[in-house]
């Protein structure tokens, strides 16, 4: 390979200029910040022009969307709307992460609350609680005296007919899907269960594009609806608007966590000291520290003896969301089918087992020829480049291979000439490694061009895909150069910002930048669409 030479420092400000050293070399830095790779020019906002200042933090952010951090706390984020219109604070409790799993992105979501098109508050999967409570004391300023009203356009009589929707195309309208079979990724002795999962989408005609994400309807399981029907020592078979109690419990109900409506039902029906604690649940505050802990079963068990109608129960109760997750494989490899890779989720709080509600079920409840109800969310910016000469980076340790898998298969199928590069990381390569043939033989055939991988309990020192990109930054940062488009997918709280971190490290190091200007260089990658991310 040509070793990459990085381009010389402008030197724009001449010395004789009325500045002082450390102020001339920050204008240089500045306006060579402005400068592209390709010596194209980029204007910025003055919120990025403030992040170039010396002594900026190098964090990376929509500079009109400062909220957009789940990683941030709540009172953070909503400090930082201060000010904003209405809907833009709705996407501030919301973090503006755009996963799509409400059926909107933040933005229509805020604007079908603010028009009162929508009036379901809890929509927010990754939000929770937190955001619900949130957007319901907001919802609540639209009635405020003196509170900015929606506009309400002129809408011609033939534009007011409901537009046909696509039959599996939102979660509103899903299709049914044949689940095929899973098997285990990781070999015996892992600390991990990971799952690959294949659908058969042949009699639905249900079709997506890499970079789309897969919606399903999981159910909850029957032995934590048997476990609440003991508890609540109520009939399986109750009617409920025509259906068995047991069967609401299990298809149509959320049963963790618990919501506030179901702690502020149990403090109609109570009294003394328990009615105070459940009212402090029902608002938020939490007077024996075990809030964030209880699930629906948990607030039963909480408040012993207390035994609600179960129609008023069930109603105090959020509906089951749908679960997204990345679609691993490509339609055009695979016509027909669809792959997901999914870690199980099962933890120990106090004596009781707790299951993730959709990996569990489809890790062991769903059998093979069984149909469930899905849909195909369609990718917000997180695809492939219209040029298939580009190369691509892409960063996905753990279950954030998915997309990669199949971006990888993408390129295969239409025999795309660009480069790629895939970065992987999990607990230990004898256990861990997703993947591991097929990703080799594309290896062995040219196909992946590199595969950079990390291992965090290999050795005493825990090495990141992170860590990774820094020791290859020269060629990571030449690949840059050379227009490649970069990706991540995986957990947001961590690991999305420690990549975000060290490509701002590689620019800065082997770009010839200061740290300031390679925060610009960055943003200006988002901006362009060649960073994209699909993070959770």
């Amino acid at each position: 390979m040509t070793q990459f030479v990085p381009p010389p420092k402008l030197e724009l400000i001449p010395e004789g200029a009325p500045f002082s050293t450390e102020q001339r070399q920050w204008l240089n830095g500045f306006f060579a910040g402005l400068v592209s790779v390709d010596g194209g020019v980029t204007a910025l906002s003055p919120d990025e022009s403030a992040a170039l200042m010396p002594g900026a933090a190098p964090a990376v952010e929509d500079d009109e969307a400062p909220w957009h951090d789940q990683t941030l706390p709540m009172a953070e984020r909503m400090m930082l709307a201060e000010g904003k219109a209405l809907p833009r604070r709705m996407m501030a409790a919301m973090a503006q992460q755009d996963c799509g799993q409400c059926g909107y992105n933040c933005r229509d979501y805020a604007d079908a609350l603010f028009a009162r098109k929508e009036e379901r508050l809890n929509l927010c999967v990754p939000g929770g609680k937190e955001t619900a409570r949130m957007l319901k004391g907001l919802y609540q300023e639209l009635d405020a005296p003196g509170a900015a009203k929606p506009a309400t356009p002129a809408v011609p009589a033939e534009a007011k007919i409901a537009p046909r929707t696509v039959p599996g195309r939102s979660r509103e309208d899903p299709v049914l899907a044949t689940f095929l079979s899973r098997k285990r990724l990781n070999k015996p002795g892992s600390a991990k269960e990971t799952w690959h999962i294949e659908f058969d989408l042949a009699a639905c005609g249900l079709d997506h594009i890499v970079g789309d994400s897969f919606g399903m309807y999981p159910t909850n399981d029957p032995a934590l609806a048997d476990a609440l029907l003991k508890a609540l020592e109520a009939p399986a078979d109750f009617p409920i608007g025509g259906r068995a109690l047991r069967d609401v419990l299990i298809e149509d109900v959320s049963l963790a966590p618990a919501p506030d409506m179901l702690f502020q039902l149990i403090s109609y029906i109570t009294g003394g000291e328990r009615r105070q604690k459940a009212k402090a649940l029902a608002s938020g505050e939490d007077p024996d520290g075990d809030a964030a802990t209880l699930d629906v079963l948990g607030a039963i068990e909480k408040f012993k003896g207390v035994r609600p109608d179960p129609e008023a129960f069930i109603e105090a109760l959020d509906p089951l969301q749908p679960r997204l997750y990345s679609i691993a494989s490509s339609a055009r490899m695979h016509p027909g089918k669809l792959a997901l890779t999914v870690d199980t989720v099962r933890y120990k709080i106090g004596a009781r087992n707790r299951l993730g509600v959709a990996s569990t079920f489809l890790a062991e409840r769903i059998q093979p020829g069984e149909q469930l109800k899905v849909y195909v969310q369609k990718a917000h910016a997180f695809g492939l480049p219209d040029n298939p000469d580009t190369p691509i980076i892409m960063i996905g340790p753990g279950t954030g291979v998915a997309p990669f898998r199949a971006f990888l298969q993408e390129r295969i199928a239409s025999n795309a000439p660009g480069r790629n590069w895939l970065f992987f990381g999990h607990q230990r390569h004898d256990y861990d490694f997703f993947y591991e043939d097929e990703f080799k033989a594309m290896r062995a055939s040219g196909a992946l061009n590199r595969l950079t991988l990390a291992w965090s309990r290999d050795a005493d020192q825990k090495v990141y895909v992170q860590d990774r990109m820094r020791e290859v930054g020269r060629d990571l940062w030449s690949w840059i150069a050379d227009g490649a488009h970069v990706y991540v997918c995986g957990d947001a709280q961590r690991m999305a910002k420690d990549v975000e971190r060290a490509l701002v490290d590689v620019v800065a190091q082997h770009g010839a930048r200061t740290a300031a200007e390679a925060v610009a260089f960055v943003n200006d990658l988002k901006k362009t669409g060649r960073f994209q991310q699909d993070v959770y």
